[in-house]
């Protein structure tokens, strides 16, 4: 019942004038950080999430129990709703709608599913393709029948704009939203002219992917909501700036001159505890002491 209200507000809130940023979160640690400052939404990013689970590109190597595995995890440890990456859907028609509940029963609040061919790469990397736009149409349309909550959110995503052009992306945008898809998502349109085009040709929940370093040109919330978005994601944030922070410390640890002088770059051990629910651990260990 909590995920269902969660979802219910999701799209409750998705249908407001403000638009929505969710962070990336891609290990229980930015799960359980994220979901305590109360953002009204997560996503769970393919990139980093395989990353930092299985240390391998993303690249279509991750499998749909890898993934249902992080999206259980995850979705346990917050109250916030996630939308999850879904790839491709892990297969054909019947892989789509098995996907589809298993995400769905293990908590999320929606799913994104692509139009690019087996294997799939991240959207801001070269030598993506794309299935046929009646392919993904009926992909879209057996992940609307699958879902059981009429809330959790289909997202479909096209990566036709880097290989086929916008175009194209907008005429598939276009039959995905005629298919069911509740949220659109045009993956690297790359200036802003082009960001303006999409969010006039929609009556739809769009979807912004703002990856730092990416394809997409580094617009703030307003100037995206002023374009027409709904939700804008931010899937790299978080695993860019821990790498960052990681090698920072890491090098000095190697350089032999300890860490002392990193203390304000780090998070103190003390909210660390609180953050992973020591307190909790330490009142039990209280109440059943001998």
């Amino acid at each position: 019942m909590i995920r269902n209200n969660a979802r219910l507000n999701l799209r409750a809130r998705l249908s407001q004038p403000e638009i929505v940023v969710a962070p990336g979160v891609f290990d229980m640690i930015s799960v359980r950080l994220a979901d305590s400052m109360k953002f009204d939404c997560l996503y769970m990013t393919g990139y980093g999430t395989v990353a930092s689970y299985l240390g391998v590109p993303d690249a279509g190597l991750a499998t749909y129990t890898d993934m249902l595995n992080r999206v259980t995890a995850f979705c346990a440890a917050s109250d916030t709703p996630i939308i999850c990456d879904g790839d491709t859907g892990y297969g054909g028609l019947l892989n789509v709608a098995n996907t589809v509940r298993g995400y769905e029963g293990a908590g999320a609040a929606g799913i994104q599913l692509e139009d690019q061919e087996f294997p799939k790469k991240c959207g801001h990397t070269p030598g993506r393709r794309v299935i046929a736009t009646e392919d993904m149409v009926r992909k879209i349309k057996v992940a609307v029948e699958a879902r059981v909550d009429p809330d959790f959110q289909i997202v479909a995503r096209t990566d036709a704009r880097t290989s086929l052009g916008l175009d194209e992306a907008l005429r598939r945008g276009e039959a995905y939203v005629r298919a069911g898809a509740d949220i659109l998502f045009i993956e690297s349109p790359e200036t802003q002219e082009e960001l303006e085009k999409i969010g006039q040709a929609f009556d739809k929940p769009l979807l912004v992917n703002i990856v730092e370093g990416g394809r997409t040109p580094q617009l703030t919330p307003a100037e995206l909501q002023a374009l027409g978005f709904s939700l804008a994601i931010y899937p790299a944030s978080g695993f860019l700036a821990v790498t960052h922070a990681l090698e920072q410390v890491y090098t000095r640890i190697q350089a032999l001159k300890g860490t002392s002088g990193e203390a304000d770059a780090m998070y103190s051990f003390a909210k660390m505890c609180d953050l992973m629910g020591f307190p909790a651990v330490w009142e039990f260990d209280r109440q059943h002491a001998d």
